[in-house]
This record gives structure tokens, C-alpha cells and sequence, in this order.
């Protein structure tokens, strides 16, 4: 019985030996250990960029699954949130523009207050000219489907465990788009800023 009770006690010295310390604004969390952790969030964002050299705002976010607290493996989407007109029309006809795809990140010491992490997006979607035919529906003129590499670099803060401020910097690269929509890749490809967070179990 004595036997069994020092083998008890020195299996949770060092279970507790190996857990990491979660370093949050507040103050430092144990985190499981162990060899492998399975854990998964979600990011949403907000996002700078430009499109034909006039400012255009994106959301949307990516997540999925975090493998060993550094690589996630997932999915992302955005899309266009404001009006940016086509030249040389009358009509007030916009852009529109949409992707998503397979998101991969690498998230570097991540039970650090401050850290970092880079990945990539890639995927496709569409580009299209529009203008309101009312408040339900646009009447699309032209559109085209279109590849996008969309690499991107984080600075992470930690707010509590399971919340993570994110500020990074990505570039949009667009591939394909059909002559029929009257704006090239390279008027479609910028880099940009986001700023969003991130949330689950880290």
C-alpha cells in the first residue's frame, strides 16, 4: 500500500512538472501535458486592403483544428464588405469579390503573453460587377471565378485562456479572373492589414 501511494505521488509530481503555464494578461494558467493535444479555435477578422487602389474592407475568419498547441489545420472565408465602384459607369455598378480555402497556420510559443504565427489561405472564389436591383438582390453584369494565395503573419496577445488578440499583415493574390469583368489580377492582389480575435481551446 505504501509502495502504491509513492508511485501515485510521483505520477502527478510530474504530470504537474511537465504542464505549461498559460501567460495571459491576467495572470498564468496550467495547460495540460503530455506528448500530443488536440485542441481547436476560431478567428474572426477585419480586414484592410485595397482593390484597384481604392480602399476595400474585408471579413470574415478562418479556424479548425490546433495540433500540439503550433500547427492548426482548417478552413478560412472572406468577402468584400464595402462599395468600391467600377470606373467609367453611371449605374453605380461595384465589385464584388469572395474567397475562401484551406487555411494552414504555425503558431509559435503560444503559451507566451506575446507570440507569433504565419500560415497561408489557399483556395478560390469569385469576382463579379453589380449594381442594386433592390434590397434583396443585385443584378450581376459579369463575373468570373478566380484562385487566391493569401499568405498572412500574426502578432498574438493573450487575454485570457481561451481569447487571444490578433494584429497581422497578409498579402491577396489573385489568379485567374476573365477578361470579362474588366479589372486585372494585379488590381485585384494587395496586401493588407487585419485585426480580429481569436477564441476556443488553446
Amino acid at each position: 500500500m505504501k509502495t502504491f501511494i509513492i508511485a501515485c505521488v510521483i505520477l502527478l509530481g510530474a504530470q504537474f512538472a511537465n504542464a505549461q503555464q498559460i501567460e495571459t494578461l491576467s495572470f498564468k494558467h496550467k495547460s495540460g501535458g503530455g506528448n500530443t493535444k488536440v485542441s481547436a479555435y476560431g478567428t474572426a477578422l477585419g480586414k484592410l486592403s485595397y482593390i484597384d487602389g481604392k480602399l476595400a474592407v474585408f471579413t470574415g475568419g478562418y479556424g479548425g483544428v490546433l495540433l500540439n498547441k503550433k500547427f492548426l489545420l482548417g478552413a478560412g472565408a472572406y468577402s468584400l464588405a464595402n462599395n468600391i465602384y467600377v470606373p467609367d459607369y453611371t449605374d453605380n455598378r461595384k465589385y464584388n469579390l469572395w474567397y475562401t480555402g484551406g487555411v494552414f497556420e504555425y503558431v509559435h510559443n503560444s503559451d507566451k503573453l506575446f507570440h507569433w504565427s504565419a500560415g497561408a489561405l489557399v483556395g478560390g472564389g469569385g469576382v463579379s460587377t453589380r449594381t442594386g436591383h433592390n434590397e434583396h438582390r443585385d443584378d450581376v453584369h459579369a463575373r468570373s471565378a478566380v484562385f487566391v494565395a493569401e499568405p498572412f503573419v500574426n502578432v498574438e496577445m493573450n487575454v485570457t485562456s481561451y481569447l487571444r488578440i490578433v494584429a497581422g499583415g497578409t498579402y491577396r493574390g489573385v489568379f485567374g479572373t476573365g477578361s470579362n469583368v474588366g479589372i486585372s489580377d494585379a488590381k485585384l492582389s494587395a496586401p493588407g492589414f487585419h485585426l480580429g480575435v481569436k477564441a476556443g481551446l488553446f
